[in-house]
């Protein structure tokens, strides 16, 4: 291999990964993987995960001194080479000359190669041939740059002297020149040569003056020729005085040396000396854990200038290869080796009594893989040396760091060692298997032979090393791992292994021995005898003690205890014959162990004796074992023995029985595991046989290992079986295949053991069977049976194995359910809509392939785009604008009538159609009937009508009619109803039923509703029972006329009840008048019709447009009529007539028709009665007279009899009583406008008039009179009270009026604003327009007239509207009134300013009625 060809990794050795089960047996998981990592020499074990052992070493106190590796000096080859320079080098050293190593193509040339390339013959062959060249191409050189005649002057200069040298060629000198320069040496001592003073270096030659001349004869001549001749070129050794001439040395010197110069015979002198043995030197820095470990990284991380921990390791292992084939690069590392943890303590937690352990600690101490445990546990043979040995049976600690290595080598007695990386970077791992030890020892012996010439045993010394890649082309096979922390190495015996580490680390080691290693621990004895090695501890003594005590060891230890002590007594037995023969018959026992081993050691052989020895009396404390009694002297020789040779067999028969207890259960075992079906044992028997194994700790061999998988395997088959016949499997884990089942139960009835559940599978397993050929014969029917599939699913889920079959038959059944079900579907037309079909699609869709499905499928598809086709049609046909004809639609209907579906457009098509024959026939028997139908009818068949999606050719007639009708029915309800009224036009119409009933609109209709009922006994859903009744009966006139007659009963009744309220003067506190049925209080009217009074407050004034200019009150024309009486307007009778024309016109009957006819027969039949009366001479003369005399009292301003009126204006300063009733009232105008002063003027003439007074023409007239007499006006003190608080009300308002008169002008615009955005906002309250529908208004967006609006929300939206006049709406909440006061009491507003307007006086009550801006309030003073 070229020193300088890249490193080539070795293959990897096995690695292993324990179970928990495996790990709790060291030593018998070690043997378990022996036959296969024994092949490799080392391998690795990985614990498992959660064993990690905590580092039990005290780091603080842990101190140590590593050893010294120059890397170069540790590779075999490397260290040869450097040896061969240091020789050259001293050689030229030694000869007065400095060796400088030349440089060939830019690299040092290597002398030592080059020594080794020239054949045969040497440099005078090379040279003769002219074979230069080749040694240069063999060397690496390029050919054709002349470097062969460069590598040849080299060699002429700096190896050829030394070869000479080595040949002997140089120190050739003849007897006579040795005798004759003897004799000059002698002369020269006797002349006192001795005593001449020495230079301080020695001459490189001699000088004329130290010759001197004793009678021609020379003192210096050249030992080579003899001639004392031409001193210049004669040469003085500084070793022994020799002279040489320079051209008589061989090879002859060019130049004198310029240094100190030897004699060739010095020269040999001196580089015959033995070279020191190679060794590592301590470190003299002494380290702590932490300091090595900073030294040790920043080493690394300056190395390959990169963090530690980024370092590949295959680079470290390429650069470490690389560093120690390199005699250019010396690097120098440090390695902790070989620290006894006995001083030091252990990585591992151990019971020394030093510190109490942790309760996570007690686990990894007492574990076998603690390396204290192992050499010591039972199966080990260590166990039973009771020194502790360094190394082997106490743990060693090492403390690595990049680079720092561990040389080839095997451990001690060729036992097994165990390594643990506690912590740090990966260690690197070479071995080589024990069959190859001697090829790899015997490869470096033939590459690297100085080595072992001066060192035999340098393999043993753990300093050398040699490329594995080197040893592999020499065919020794290597191995290699990366040992990372937490992981175990393990070398087997006699496997060689070395390594490096690649980074700072902390590993630790121990030794152990198991059986298998006695008969190589035998080999290694035997081994080291011949290389003549102290053995670490003896053999034989180990083979004997554990032979003593037989029960104490384990059967499998006990067994090869018995076959090797056999080989030792047979091997002693012969030696102590050969002894006897030799005349040795002396013979004395001693107690070897009581010696100390440095005390019986072979003085040959070095081996520790302890069987025999023997010694001779000249030199008793040599010792030589029987191997070597030749080596003793000729006196008599004594035989010292430990056993006598009858002593054996009992130690052998003790060692015999224990093995052979397990000879008769291996018996037993074989015998069962090997039965057959006849004679097999019970599973119970194979079970109490394992158990004896493990109880006499039986070896862990492979019958050992068949009885356990036996037992295992039959256990977990009878609880398979158990499952598998319970239906207890755990539905996670996969089933058995039916092949699978066959080999399970194959394999029940091939177990060595009686499984009681076979019999039970094997009928599984026929049921399986017989399962899959009726599974089979079902899937082969051409149309699914769904009964027969279940049959078959029910059946195989009772079997609890894998069934291929069971996904096709769950396929085969839904393919028959859904088959079923379109079957079905399709036997029942109504049932199948479109979604059923498409759901049945959809379903089958997701089915697998089938001719049955795919043929339904196509059936059902068909059916579908069938109905989808008239569904769309009838849908088409019932949204069509304009609609179709029955006609038309018939057709269709009977078309699609024969489609197996059920189609709602359709049948919806056709409902319509029967709906539209039906509405046609009444309409039909209607117009065809004698008398026309209501209107109420025709509206609900005009309803009917338009819902129908079918053409009707009778529906725009009856629309016409019907908007006929109802156009004539609000042309009648404007004729007769008043705005806001709160009757309807039927009402109106027809007579009253509410005579006598009194209150708000909710409670009189309720009042209405109870007369009613109790009259007739009838439960009325509104106010008119007329309405209904015209319904019903047969003679609507008739009817009528009832109710006409009941009316005049009633007001006539009325009348004369109100009439006789009058007689009650007495008690007229108790009488109740009015809408509000209070007592008489104020200014009151009287009802012309009911005769009843009603308060000024609570009514409206009668208007006075009709009447006379200038009359007022006071005219005869001037009637009241109550609310209750008044219910509507009065149209002429020619307005009638008309509306009654139309009504003739009208194909339809209106119950308002009906009541108008009858109203208006009545008042023509009223009007014939009252001009009858009139015609009558009695009652024209009485009118006559009535008239006159009416002009009369109105000319001369008479007092009227029946009331006084009297008017007066209350100005803004209002005076008190006193002053009203002593001076004339002063009438101040308020109203700018000139109509306004003439009604105000015209209104104080009547008051004068009326009290009899004159009016005073201006204030002179009025001081020059004096206090005219006037007619006092008397008022109770409770009325001129109520009067005075009224004037100063009225002219607060009156001065709060002008204030804002002023400001109108300015706010005009805001107002306008203001305005358009109540426009916007203000919903159609219809307050002037539809008194009932705004009665009991909910309307939340309506605008209140309040002033300062709350804007109520939702559910507190309350409307109550004002009863003073005004009309106006307001939110109860806004002006403090609740639902109860506005639903049983009426309610004025009083919010705005007053404006001053005429009082109206009566004899007994005083009326004042103010007019506002938008709402009027009236109130009554006494």
């Amino acid at each position: 291999m070229s020193a300088f060809a890249e490193f080539v990794p070795p293959p990897e050795c096995p690695v292993f990964e324990p179970s928990w089960e495996d790990f709790s047996d060291p030593l018998g998981f070690i043997n378990k993987i022996r036959p296969i990592a024994e092949k490799t020499g080392i391998c690795k074990i990985r614990p498992p995960e959660d064993w990690q052992p905590p580092f039990a070493c005290d780091v603080r106190n842990f101190r140590f001194t590593p050893r010294v590796q120059r890397l170069n000096e540790l590779e075999a080859l490397t260290r040869v080479k450097l040896n061969f320079l240091d020789e050259i080098a001293k050689f030229w050293e030694l000869q007065g000359s400095w060796l400088r190593f030349p440089h060939v193509e830019r690299k040092i040339l290597d002398l030592y190669l080059l020594s080794k390339v020239t054949p045969e013959g040497g440099f005078d062959v090379v040279c003769k041939e002219k074979r230069w060249s080749k040694v240069a191409s063999r060397m690496g050189f390029p050919p054709g740059k002349g470097t062969g005649s460069l590598l040849r002057s080299h060699f002429e200069r700096i190896l050829y002297p030394y070869e000479l040298f080595q040949s002997g060629a140089t120190l050739t000198v003849s007897p006579a020149l040795i005798r004759v320069t003897s004799h000059l040496t002698n002369v020269r001592l006797l002349t006192g040569d001795k005593d001449r003073p020495q230079p301080e270096r020695r001459s490189r030659r001699l000088k004329s003056a130290e010759v001197i001349d004793w009678g021609g004869i020379d003192l210096y001549i050249c030992l080579a020729c003899g001639r004392g001749d031409e001193e210049d070129r004669l040469l003085l050794c500084d070793g022994c005085d020799d002279s040489y001439h320079t051209f008589c040395l061989v090879p002859p010197l060019q130049d004198v040396p310029k240094g100190d110069w030897r004699c060739p015979k010095c020269v040999a002198e001196e580089c015959s000396k033995p070279r020191e043995a190679f060794g590592f030197e301590q470190a003299v820095r002494e380290y702590t854990l932490q300091s090595f470990g900073e030294m040790a990284d920043h080493f690394k991380s300056d190395y390959f200038n990169m963090p530690v921990h980024m370092v590949p390791t295959e680079l470290v292992e390429k650069e470490f290869w690389r560093l120690v084939s390199s005699i250019e690069e010396d690097v120098i590392v440090e390695y902790g080796a070989d620290i006894s943890s006995k001083d030091v303590g252990s990585g591992f937690p151990v019971r020394d009594g030093k510190r109490k352990l942790l309760p996570d600690e007690e686990e990894y101490a007492n574990s076998g893989w603690n390396l204290n445990n192992m050499p010591v546990l039972e199966q080990s043979v260590l166990t039973h040396i009771n020194v502790d040995i360094s190394g082997m049976k106490v743990p060693w600690l090492y403390v690595g760091m990049c680079f720092s290595s561990f040389c080839w080598h095997i451990e001690d007695h060729w036992s097994y060692s165990i390594n643990f990386l506690h912590w740090g970077e990966p260690k690197t791992w070479y071995g080589v298997p024990a069959h190859a030890a001697e090829k790899l020892e015997d490869v470096m012996k033939k590459l690297a032979p100085e080595l072992f010439d001066s060192q035999p045993d340098l393999l043993h010394q753990l300093v050398t090393i040699m490329n594995p890649n080197v040893l592999m082309e020499h065919g020794v096979p290597v191995y290699r791992t990366n040992q990372c922390a937490g992981e175990f190495v393990v070398t087997f015996p006699r496997a060689y292994h070395s390594g490096f580490n690649q980074g700072y680390n902390f590993a630790e080691a121990v030794n152990f021995c198991t059986a298998d290693w006695l008969p190589i621990g035998r080999q290694c004895v035997a081994h080291y005898r011949r290389l003549q090695r102290y053995c670490v501890f003896s053999h034989e003594e180990l083979l004997c003690k554990m032979a003593a005590d037989p029960e104490s060891l384990d059967v499998e230890l006990a067994a090869a205890v018995f076959r090797e002590m056999g080989e030792m007594v047979e091997e002693e037995s012969r030696l102590r014959q050969a002894v006897q023969q030799m005349g040795i018959l002396s013979l004395e026992q001693e107690v070897f162990e009581l010696v100390p081993d440095d005390e019986r050691q072979c003085h040959q052989c070095k081996t520790t004796c302890f069987l025999s020895a023997l010694t001779c009396p000249c030199n008793p404390e040599r010792l030589v074992c029987l191997h070597h009694v030749s080596e003793l002297c000729d006196c008599p020789v004594t035989n010292k023995y430990r056993y006598a040779m009858d002593e054996f067999p009992a130690m052998l028969h003790g060692v015999k029985l224990r093995a052979q207890s397990y000879d008769t259960w291996a018996k037993r075992v074989t015998e069962a595991l090997s039965a057959d079906h006849k004679n097999k044992k019970d599973l119970i028997e194979l079970k109490v046989l394992l158990e004896d194994a493990e109880d006499r700790k039986y070896p862990e061999n492979n019958l050992f290992r068949h009885l356990r998988e036996m037992v295992k395997e039959a256990e977990t088959c009878s609880s398979v079986a158990q499952l598998l016949l319970s239906h207890k499997q755990n539905r996670a884990r996969s089933k058995l295949t039916l092949e699978e089942l066959k080999a399970f139960v194959d394999q029940l009835f091939r177990l060595p053991c009686i499984i009681s559940q076979a019999q039970q599978a094997k009928e599984l397993l026929e049921n399986v069977e017989d399962f899959h050929e009726r599974a089979q014969a079902a899937l082969a029917d051409v149309t699914p049976d769904s009964s027969k599939l279940q049959a078959l699913l029910d059946l195989g889920a009772g079997l609890d194995v894998e069934l291929p079959e069971l996904p096709r038959l769950k396929q085969e059944l839904q393919q028959a359910r859904w088959l079923d079900e379109v079957r079905v579907a399709l036997g029942e037309p109504q049932r199948v809509t479109l979604e059923l079909m498409k759901r049945l699609i959809d379903s089958g869709v997701g089915l697998a392939p089938h001719h049955a499905v795919e043929k339904a499928m196509a059936e059902l598809q068909e059916v579908l785009t069938v109905s989808e086709r008239w569904e769309d049609k009838a849908r088409t046909c019932l949204q069509a604008r304009p609609r179709h004809s029955m006609t038309t639609l018939e057709s269709i209907v009977m078309e699609a009538r024969n489609i197996p579906a059920y189609l709602p457009n359709v049948l919806a098509l056709r409902d319509a159609l029967q709906k539209a024959k039906e509405w046609t026939a009444k309409v039909e028997a209607i117009q065809n009937g004698s008398t026309y139908a209501y209107l109420e009818q025709l509206e609900s068949l005009l309803a009917r009508g338009r819902s129908i999606p079918v053409r009707l050719d009778p529906l725009p007639q009856v629309e016409s009619q019907v908007a006929s009708a109802r156009a004539w029915r609000e042309r009648t309800a404007r004729t007769f109803l008043k705005k806001n009224s709160t009757y309807t036009l039927l009402q109106v119409l027809s007579p009253r039923v509410d005579i006598g009933v009194y209150g708000n609109s909710k409670s009189k209709r309720k009042r209405v509703k109870e007369l009613l009922e109790k009259d007739r006994g009838l439960e009325l859903e509104g106010l008119s029972d007329l309405e209904e009744s015209l319904e019903e009966a047969r003679d609507p006139v008739a009817a009528f006329k009832i109710k006409e007659q009941k009316e005049i009963e009633a007001i006539h009744s009325l009348r004369a009840a109100n009439l006789a309220k009058m007689a009650m003067a007495d008690r007229i506190e108790e009488v109740k008048f009015c809408l509000c049925r209070k007592t008489a209080s104020g200014f009151m009217l009287q009802c012309e019709l009911c005769k009843d009074w009603f308060h000024g407050a609570c009514v409206p004034l009668p208007k006075m447009g009709s009447q006379k200019k200038g009359l007022g009150w006071q005219s005869k024309e001037a009637k009241f009529l109550c609310p209750l009486c008044q219910r509507s307007r009065r149209p002429r009778l020619e307005t009638i007539l008309s509306l009654l024309v139309s009504l003739q016109k009208l194909p339809v009957r209106l119950p308002e028709g009906e009541a108008l006819q009858c109203l208006t027969e009545r008042a023509m039949s009223w009007q014939d009665r009252a001009r009858q009366a009139l015609a009558t001479d009695e009652l024209s003369s009485a009118l006559a007279k009535l008239s006159v005399l009416s002009q009369r009292m109105v000319e001369q301003a008479a007092p009227l009899t029946a009331s006084l009126f009297l008017f007066f204006l209350l100005s803004v300063d209002f005076q008190p009583e006193e002053a009203i009733m002593e001076k004339p009232v002063k009438l101040k105008p308020r109203d700018p406008e000139k109509k306004r002063k003439r009604k105000l003027e015209k209104a104080e003439q009547h008051l004068l008039l009326a009290t009899g007074e004159s009016r005073p023409k201006s204030k002179e007239l009025k001081k020059a009179d004096g206090k005219p007499k006037r007619k006092k006006l008397k008022l109770s003190p409770d009325k001129s009270k109520e009067l005075k608080q009224l004037a100063k009300r009225l002219a607060k308002e009156e001065k709060e009026r002008k204030r804002k008169e002023r400001a109108a002008v300015k706010a005009e615009a805001a107002k306008e604003v203001l305005e358009k955005k109540r426009e916007k906002k203000v919903l159609d309250i219809p307050s002037k327009y539809d008194w009932s529908g705004a009665e009991d208004s909910n309307d939340e967006n309506a605008v209140c007239a309040a002033k300062n609006c709350q804007r109520p929300c939702k559910d507190k939206v309350d409307w109550v509207q004002c009863d003073g006049g005004c009309d106006e709406w307001f939110h109860q909440v806004c002006v403090g009134v609740s639902c109860e006061m506005a639903e049983n009491e009426d309610y004025i507003y009083a919010g705005k300013r007053l404006s001053i307007s005429p009082y109206i006086v009566s004899s007994s009550n005083t009326m004042l009625h103010q007019k506002c801006d938008t709402d009027y309030v009236r109130f009554c003073v006494r």
